[in-house]
């Protein structure tokens, strides 16, 4: 892999992750006139509950499903410049436009009973492939590759900035999702705070550890490939399983046998594995309805100055889509309270994966 960093005509910044070192060069200028970026996004903590809120009402104004001749995650051509300059590519990185969470962000920190501050962070998008019309699934395993050192490169390199907690790389697909870009992409975000989310997954993994002594995904792991039933596919390297417990009708986890912190600690091994086992789960999870499925991909890593001894990283994929036309919405349940009802067992769901057509031929 070959990389290369320059920047947009705002000042943001750009990285090109190349499959090869011989690569054409990304020299390619961006020639918009563009202000320069900046952001009043801010953060408030909620009293009830602890959880910070980010307020980022410049975002109103992002680019909302282009027609696929105006896509600005498409490469730039002659008379029609996007947010990358180069004519062809096969993995960028660049900041977004419209971000959550910004470098440039400022304002006042205020106490009181409801905290404020500056939305202090960074927001990137990563476009996986050139090609408008494809997806993730069906890139070739060196591509996956690629994608994979590109997230462990930007986990390390937003962990470093100025406020940042923790990396949060992901992927939205498909209209019912929300997503408002089709181009096949995903997102990194440095967050100013640890989320909710990894907080409770600290929580429950230090007072699991404290009992048991053992880590706790290290249990779930060795009772799922013990079992059998959930299991969707395993390597020398991971484990790709539907959770008993899934709160979504479309759940599957795809865990390393090892346990590390974040993308950056994988080895040149379980990367290259992991571009396998993970493209026959998405041929799997399309091959279900026969369809696309809708999905968010989240990877699951440690914060970056705590918890880094309990967390145990892993890929989350989930799907609202309940059956090949019906969606689950959140009703009252799972929005006013967290208390999540699946309408699907994770044991049926496993057997049908595992009895789906590899919808791209793995």
């Amino acid at each position: 892999m070959r990389r290369t960093v320059r920047n947009l005509a705002d000042g943001r910044e750009i990285l090109y992750f190349d499959d090869h070192p011989d690569a054409p060069g990304r020299t390619a200028v961006d020639t918009r006139d563009l202000p320069r970026n900046e952001t009043a996004s801010q953060i408030r903590r909620d009293p009830l509950t602890g959880e910070w809120v980010a307020l980022a009402a410049h975002r109103q104004t992002r680019t909302y499903k282009p027609p696929a001749g105006l896509c600005p995650l498409c490469p730039s051509a002659p008379g029609r410049p996007t947010e990358v300059p180069e004519s062809s590519y096969d993995v960028v990185v660049f900041e977004n436009r419209f971000p959550s969470f910004s470098q440039h962000a400022t304002g006042p920190v205020e106490p009181g009973l409801v905290p404020v501050g500056p939305g202090l962070g960074r927001c990137e998008v990563v476009c996986f492939t050139d090609r408008h019309t494809t997806s993730f699934g069906e890139l070739p395993p060196s591509r996956v590759r690629t994608i994979v050192d590109a997230l462990a490169d930007r986990t390390t390199s937003l962990g470093a900035l100025p406020g940042v907690r923790q990396v949060f790389p992901f992927e939205n697909r498909g209209d019912e999702i929300g997503v408002t870009l089709s181009h096949p992409h995903g997102q990194v975000y440095g967050y100013p705070f640890v989320t909710p989310r990894t907080a409770l997954m600290l929580t429950t993994a230090e007072a699991y550890l404290a009992e048991h002594g053992r880590p706790v995904m290290g249990d779930v792991l060795e009772m799922e490939r013990s079992a059998g039933t959930r299991v969707l596919f395993e390597s020398e390297h991971w484990t790709a399983f539907v959770p008993a417990a899934a709160r979504w009708p479309v759940e599957v986890h795809v865990v390393p046998h090892r346990q590390v912190p974040d993308l950056p600690a994988l080895t040149e091994e379980e990367r290259d594995d992991f571009a396998e086992l993970y493209l026959r789960v998405l041929g799997r999870l399309d091959g279900l309805y026969d369809r696309q499925l809708p999905y968010i991909a989240a990877w699951h890593q440690a914060p970056v100055s705590t918890g880094r001894d309990l967390a145990w990283l892993h890929l989350e994929v989930f799907s609202v889509l309940r059956t090949a036309d019906k969606l689950k919405y959140l009703a009252g349940s799972e929005s006013g309270m967290a208390v999540w009802i699946n309408d699907v067992t994770p044991e049926d769901l496993a057997a049908r994966l595992r009895a789906a057509p590899a919808r791209y031929g793995r």
